[in-house]
């Protein structure tokens, strides 16, 4: 009877379900580790199952524990561990080759936008876009940056959520942008009419007479037909197109001459020469436009367009007129005379050859 004792303590044992505590111990591992490389955020759907997996583990292994010893069942314990494992090491793999594609497709999205940001401040920086358009422009810049900053973090799906709105913004803003650019040089064969003739005139008589260009901030100054000066030039604060009426802060385009040459204290401006705006072609817009309806019918057509000093601000901020500096305006004072032709265009080339400038 003795022997018989140990016997049956041992076959009790033998009997006594074992609990899986390897494989629980190694699916929490792996959960883990699958957590470790953000399986949460870049493997959600299988890092969720994994989870799910795990915790039925745990509620069936304390739902076995409180059974009587020799009534108890872990294999739902075992088949959720070890459900729970492979589910966390795919969540893993994934999380890892998800992350790495997100990370190289914000990198290029970065740097395809650090770019179009570029070329936004190459092309429109200067150039009087509506104040919303800037706006937009503005915040898409600051999302970029913040893009990039979670990149840098390594926040790879806060980058993305963020260079969205950057791309959304940038990309929008540079359409209508390059639209309204696009639109003002449609005017760029009357243009091209008005400086060959001026050119032609000034190689004639063997003269001088003065180009601006607008859009690249130049006042060419050309002598029997070849250029001689170029100086840089600061114009109205709302530019781009024709001047229209009194007070619009826009510098006309045109073919002009000076009529009036003023310096001392006749003029706030150092030295100034005023051209004849509004001439013929100018009073027949502003009537025209009068007429349609397109301007209303108490606006005025304004004049005093003048070749100036006190430039050099590097802004446009003059209320039409054309600054140059001090010292340039002496070289141009000293040289013209009432008279000398004076065409202002947008530009003196096509769209494309003035954005490689």
């Amino acid at each position: 009877m003795a022997c018989a004792i140990p016997l049956i303590i041992f076959f009790l044992i033998r009997l006594t379900p074992a609990p899986p505590v390897a494989e629980i111990e190694n699916a929490r591992i792996k959960l883990s580790q699958a957590g470790a490389r953000r399986a949460d955020t870049y493997s959600k759907k299988l890092y969720t199952e994994a989870k799910i997996f795990y915790d039925s583990a745990m509620v069936h292994w304390k739902k076995e524990n409180k059974k009587f010893i020799y009534f108890r069942d872990y294999d739902k314990v075992l088949t959720f561990a070890e459900l729970s494992a492979k589910k966390s090491v795919k969540a893993a793999d994934n999380s890892v080759s998800s992350s790495t594609n997100l990370k190289k497709s914000i990198g290029q999205k970065l740097d395809t936008l650090d770019n179009l940001a570029r070329d936004i401040t190459r092309y429109f920086n200067d150039y009087p876009l509506t104040s919303e358009t800037h706006k937009r422009i503005s915040r898409g810049k600051l999302f970029l940056e913040q893009a990039r900053v979670a990149y840098n973090r390594g926040e790879y799906q806060q980058a993305n959520r963020t260079i969205t709105d950057a791309e959304y913004l940038l990309t929008s803003s540079y359409k209508d942008a390059s639209a309204n650019l696009k639109d003002y040089f449609s005017s760029y064969p009357l243009w091209k009419k008005w400086v060959n003739a001026t050119i032609k005139e000034s190689e004639k008589s063997g003269d001088y007479s003065i180009i601006i260009d607008k859009f690249s901030r130049k006042c060419f100054i050309y002598l029997g037909g070849a250029k001689k000066f170029e100086f840089d030039a600061e114009l109205g604060t709302n530019w781009v197109g024709d001047k229209r009426l009194k007070g619009d802060k826009a510098t006309p385009e045109g073919m002009y001459k000076i009529v009036k040459k003023i310096e001392g204290g006749r003029t706030k401006y150092y030295k100034a020469l005023l051209l004849d705006y509004p001439n013929d072609e100018d009073k027949r817009k502003f009537r025209s436009e009068i007429e349609n309806g397109t301007l209303p019918h108490d606006a005025k057509i304004g004049g005093l367009i003048e070749i100036h000093g006190n430039g050099g601000k590097g802004i446009d901020w003059t209320e039409g007129c054309i600054a140059l500096t001090d010292r340039e305006i002496d070289v141009v004072y000293r040289n013209v005379k009432v008279g000398t032709p004076v065409t202002i265009v947008g530009s003196v080339v096509d769209l494309q050859n003035a954005l490689k400038r």
